[in-house]
């Protein structure tokens, strides 16, 4: 195992501006797909805290795009948007949705009826109280929704090498292929290490975002 490990090293380190080039394509895939994701997600899950036939939904939209497997997702897609980054994108977008759908109405609806209550006794309107209680209090829980997405996706992006987008799924395929086992690692072992960065460096925000939270929580009704 040791030296396989060892001719996975030699093989990316000899061919270390492809793997630059493949890892950036793999990364732009991921926060291209997340950032379309997160604003659509978050967007929809609002609406679907003010109206319990949007919840219903959007909870089933999000449910079916995450059984939805993405390479079925792409061969649907890609007459309409072509082979490449397009095509790769939207896979990733609808698989990325339901994580954040979920966590957003969920951080929303777990807010105190209490705090609420005070909220419109002082005359708030549900905007408001959307804008300055709801959505600041639940802020973590949206953002664990969002870190849980992007881990996933760094693993989905993978597949964007079947359309024609790269990615560090280029080494992984050519080399099952090829039956070139340094190859395959080549590719596989830095996008585990770039999930498991992420899913660090992501949990860090969002155990701050829970502090910050949990410490400003308490004045945010009487703030407002």
């Amino acid at each position: 195992m040791s030296n396989l490990l060892f001719e996975a090293f030699t093989y990316l380190t000899s061919n270390f501006d492809t793997f630059l080039a493949l890892l950036r394509e793999h990364i732009v895939l991921v926060l291209v797909a997340q950032v379309a994701a997160t604003v659509v997600a978050v967007t929809a899950g609002i609406l679907a805290t003010r109206n319990e036939r949007v919840k219903t939904w959007v909870l089933s939209g999000g449910n079916v795009s995450q059984t939805i497997p993405p390479l079925a997702v792409i061969a649907l897609v890609f007459p309409f948007v072509g082979i490449g980054f397009n095509s790769a994108v939207l896979a990733m977008w609808v698989y990325a949705l339901l994580p954040i759908i979920t966590n957003t109405i969920a951080g929303i609806e777990e807010v105190p009826e209490s705090t609420i209550r005070s909220a419109e006794g002082m005359g708030m309107t549900d905007w408001e109280i959307l804008r300055k209680i709801q959505l600041p209090l639940a802020v973590p829980v949206i953002f664990a929704g969002i870190r849980t997405s992007t881990v996933m996706n760094v693993g989905t992006a993978y597949l964007a090498i079947f359309i024609g987008a790269g990615g560090l799924g280029d080494w992984v395929v050519t080399g099952i292929q090829l039956f070139n086992n340094p190859q395959i690692l080549a590719g596989a072992i830095p996008g585990a290490l770039l999930a498991i960065s992420l899913d660090t460096v992501l949990g860090f925000v969002e155990r701050s975002l829970d502090t910050q939270t949990t410490s400003g929580g308490g004045g945010a009704a009487a703030d407002a």
